[in-house]
């Protein structure tokens, strides 16, 4: 499972990092689904471990082949709770670091930070800005539709 993480307020995401990956590149948390467990319960647990931070609500969003080692990426977006936003790694080592970011820094590196693992940051990349995945990672398809509104509740049109 992958899943973007908004804060309670829904105008924040939660991005984390592993060292290995190039200066600034930032994305969603992922993890194992255990036998037994719904994604929902795995999106909770996964990103408690990694992050600290305690989720609500969990919506599917998307699925995405997964090579490794022939499965399914099951991509989500969740909402951390309220009273359950703060950052501790000390639960997992997997992360580097994990911080929150607003929607509208989220929205300037999906338009000039975007790369793959091993390529250059794009043209129009500010040094030392946020880069996230490539566009055909389910990742970046899970930061463009919290930011183009995924979570937003519309009122009944009658």
């Amino acid at each position: 499972m992958i899943a973007a993480i908004v804060s309670a307020d829904g105008k924040r995401l939660l991005l984390g990092r592993q060292k290995k990956w190039p200066p600034n590149l930032y994305s969603t948390l992922a993890g194992f689904i255990e036998p037994g467990e719904s994604l929902e319960e795995a999106v909770r647990r996964e990103v408690w471990e990694e992050s600290g931070v305690k989720v609500g609500r969990v919506v599917l969003h998307s699925t995405q082949p997964w090579p490794y080692p022939a499965n399914l990426m099951m991509g989500a977006v969740g909402q951390a709770l309220a009273d359950g936003e703060t950052i501790d790694l000390g639960n997992d080592p997997e992360l580097e670091s994990a911080n929150w970011y607003s929607l509208e820094e989220v929205q300037e590196a999906l338009k000039n930070g975007v790369s793959g693992l091993g390529e250059s940051a794009p043209a129009g990349y500010k040094e030392g800005g946020l880069r996230l995945p490539p566009a055909t990672a389910i990742a970046n398809r899970l930061l463009n539709s919290v930011v183009e509104g995924f979570l937003a509740v519309e009122s009944p049109k009658i």
